[in-house]
């Protein structure tokens, strides 16, 4: 297919499994009865993504809170109660975090029985998403190791034994989430790649790293006025990223100042390009949607492009983001009319 669709990540969660609308949001469930029901929501969303014609699906990390605590909470190594204020994605806003304590270590495999339920329900392409060893540490105090890439190193190491398993339960594609490299640029070239290789190392399925400006959030709107009116970030490490051996490369395109040009630097990656705008609660019709697919064929082959939401869209409302959906799914329709 060409212009298959996919999603960067997150869904929302339905108001009967957590609390809606916020990105750390409390489960209403406890016990037995909140693992079912988050089976019931990744099933639901999967069909709903289908339905959309959504090529390669995800669970909308309906099986965790938050995209990198969810899968931190069970890793040894993490002192939970001592809390370190700490300024997040280079001090755009500050919050209390979780402080690594020791070498960290899976207690049990994360996601791999959520992945093979998955696996089972879908019927096409299925993803699953992990955080990037950097924006791990971008998200935890280091209390042991004194240099921060020698902590994402360890994290990739972990992160690299859940991934092979996932890979195993049936994932076609494992991506990895690193907004953090669009705010420490010169950190992702020196050893943020190097990590997120580690993290990949000896996966046979596709790979993908998604790169952003973040969730539709206050904190995110707002830094964003900052940026002026061309966002060039990517553009200082698209280069090494290209070089890497990670196979797909998602970033943020629709209604962003990101010149989609700088698509030009990925020539032997395939690029999600994001064309659903997830910091606005207008549902794109599917004429806006391909619009965004005919740029990003003015600097990339069609083969490679695969249209993407910008980032996950899980702070939205259910309706909004089936809305949103129906449009990804349709505007690639559309295009494959068009352009194919």
């Amino acid at each position: 297919m060409l212009f298959p669709p996919t999603i960067a990540g997150s869904l929302p969660k339905p108001g009967w499994l957590a609390e809606t609308e916020k990105l750390w949001p409390k489960w209403k469930l406890e016990g037995g009865a909140l693992e079912q029901a988050k089976r019931d929501a990744a099933l639901i969303w999967i069909k709903l993504q289908e339905e959309a014609g959504i090529a390669t699906v995800s669970d909308g990390e309906q099986f965790r809170t938050h995209f990198v605590h969810g899968f931190l909470e069970t890793i040894e190594g993490i002192d939970w109660d001592l809390k370190t204020k700490m300024g997040i994605r280079n001090n755009r806003y500050v919050v209390d975090v979780p402080t690594v304590t020791a070498p960290p270590k899976r207690s049990r495999p994360v996601h791999r029985d959520e992945a093979a339920f998955c696996r089972e329900h879908a019927t096409g392409h299925l993803k699953f998403t992990l955080p990037g060893p950097m924006t791990i540490c971008d998200t935890l105090a280091d209390g042991h190791y004194g240099r921060r890439a020698d902590m994402a190193m360890a994290f990739a190491e972990i992160l690299n034994e859940e991934a092979l398993e996932l890979e195993a339960a049936g994932c076609d594609v494992i991506q990895f989430d690193e907004p953090a490299f669009n705010a420490f640029m010169d950190d992702a070239c020196e050893w943020g790649i190097a990590t997120l290789e580690r993290a990949a190392r000896g996966l046979k399925c596709r790979t993908a790293v998604h790169i952003c400006y973040g969730y539709g959030i206050e904190a995110n709107i707002e830094w964003k006025k900052t940026l002026g009116d061309e966002w060039r970030q990517y553009e200082q490490i698209f280069p090494a990223i290209n070089a890497s051996k990670i196979d797909q490369v998602s970033l943020e395109c629709a209604n962003s100042h990101v010149p989609i040009s700088l698509i030009e630097l990925l020539p032997d990656k395939e690029l999600l390009v994001g064309s659903i705008d997830v910091a606005s609660n207008k549902i794109e019709t599917p004429e806006e949607v391909a619009s965004v697919i005919e740029t990003a064929l003015g600097h990339a082959d069609a083969e490679r492009i695969q249209p993407c939401t910008n980032c996950g869209l899980a702070p939205l409302s259910r309706e909004v983001a089936e809305g949103k959906l129906r449009a990804l799914g349709a505007g690639a329709e559309l295009a494959r009319k068009r352009f194919g």
